[in-house]
């Protein structure tokens, strides 16, 4: 059963199960504790996303334990 679960690398929200990797950034330092997430569309126009070094759509955690 697949959990949410975030990649301590890149910060990405993941639907997978423990044991997996990211399959963003292909780490395996993946963990639910984690808090507040952000959509980012457009990481071109972004300022929140220059912020994060986010050059990717999609689910960010803004802070992950």
């Amino acid at each position: 059963m697949a959990n949410r679960l975030v990649c301590r690398e890149c910060h990405r929200v993941l639907e997978v199960s423990e044991g997996d990797q990211c399959p963003v950034c292909g780490s395996n330092s993946l963990t639910e504790d984690w808090a507040g997430y952000v959509i980012i569309a457009h990481p071109e126009d972004s300022e929140i996303a220059r912020e994060m070094e986010v050059d990717e759509p999609g689910k960010y955690a803004l802070k992950v334990r």
